[in-house]
């Protein structure tokens, strides 16, 4: 059998079907080097080969020219089942060649795979929603712990940031929040108005408007708002100082990311969604009776005074209730959303998404619930 002898390809030697292939010398890309033909040549001259070793002892340097050179020579043994060893080449360019040879040449990792089947499809989702309740279980243990630490004055974290985040959830939401909440209010009034209206009874509009409004709806349309405009954002907030490495850059500072991201952003929605609440009532009310008294003839006074007959300080009181519970919802889904972001730009976008459906499906059972709750409890 013809041997090859080249500055970068010392030798090819073959015994009792095995090939000997000894690289030496430099195997860079801008360097003359052998090519796989050559080697390829001599195994079509000796079909009974069945395994290549390949010897790096010699090899002096080397870049992505001798992983070209590897791979080629790969692709002739995977197609006539040929063993190549590698093991004699250097430490990192078998790393390289592991790597390379990770995922099929077709580029798709699950080529040729079948489709899972209906039992490993479910276990599968069975798996994923305990690792999400783990997860959950793991962010509300962390959340109890630093939130104990603020009440006993030991949580550390910057006032000036728990200012500015009360800022942009408070003062900075009032445009939306009253927009919303006075269409909401026109909406519920001329929808009642006309129902009533065929019994005389539009006078109760008020009533309509004021115990939906204090009891559900204000609650509720806040929540949403706060939701899609202040959960999201601290999703993405802290989905992006994941992607930058800055949680990790805290941890090693020996500060916790609890207690320095995700408590001032708790505390600012847990005391700001209440008050926007209890704005967005008197907002409400307002446009009730903007539609009352402008389409249904009822004057301003007298829905004043059915406003006044029909509400009691326990339906403003289950109101701010609801709106607390909302806030601690709203706050975790968003800063559990974006402490579990991965790193990488598609994965911000999916963590504010996640946050926004995870907190507005969290707030309608929550809303139910209770609801269900104080109805049976007759408050």
């Amino acid at each position: 059998m013809t041997e090859i002898h080249k500055p970068a390809l010392l030798a090819c030697r073959h015994e009792d079907g095995r090939l000997r292939v000894c690289l030496g010398g430099n195997w860079l890309l801008k360097h003359p080097r052998p090519d796989a033909c050559e080697v390829i040549l001599l195994l079509r001259e000796a079909p009974q080969i069945r395994q290549i070793t390949i010897d790096g002892s010699d090899l002096e340097r080397w870049d992505s020219g001798l992983l070209v050179f590897l791979y080629q020579l790969l692709d002739y043994c995977k197609e006539k089942d040929i063993l190549l060893d590698c093991q004699g080449l250097p430490e990192g360019a078998r790393r390289l060649m592991k790597l390379a040879t990770a995922v099929s040449p077709s580029g798709d990792p699950g080529h040729g795979r079948k489709p899972p089947s209906w039992l490993e499809t479910i276990g599968l989702e069975v798996i994923e929603l305990a690792e999400e309740v783990y997860d959950f279980i793991h962010f509300v243990g962390e959340s109890t712990i630093a939130g104990i630490r603020f009440m006993r004055g030991k949580a550390r974290y910057r006032t000036g940031d728990f200012w500015l985040l009360l800022q942009e959830c408070g003062p900075q939401a009032l445009p939306i929040v009253s927009l919303i909440a006075l269409l909401v209010g026109l909406i519920l009034a001329y929808v009642g108005a006309i129902q009533l209206q065929l019994f005389g009874a539009q006078i109760y509009v008020a009533n309509l408007v004021g115990l939906g409004t204090v009891r559900e709806m204000g609650a509720m349309m806040t929540a949403v708002i706060m939701a899609g405009r202040t959960g999201s954002a601290y999703a993405a907030q802290l989905g992006t100082m994941q992607v930058n490495e800055e949680i990790d850059a805290l941890k090693t500072l020996g500060l916790s990311p609890m207690e320095f991201l995700v408590l001032p952003r708790m505390l600012a929605l847990i005391l700001m969604v209440p008050l926007l609440t209890l704005y967005a009532d008197t907002v409400g009310m307002i446009g009730g009776a903007l539609a009352s008294v402008s389409l249904f003839d009822v004057t301003l006074l007298e829905y004043a005074y059915q406003t006044q007959a029909a509400l009691d300080l326990s339906d403003i009181m289950v109101g701010l209730f609801k709106a607390a519970v909302f806030g601690v919802l709203i706050a975790a889904a968003g800063c559990m959303r974006g402490i579990q972001c991965q790193r990488s730009a598609q994965a911000v976008g999916e963590a504010a998404t996640s946050a926004v459906v995870t907190s507005i499906v969290a707030i309608v059972v929550a809303d139910a619930l209770l609801t269900v709750l104080f109805t049976r409890l007759g408050i």
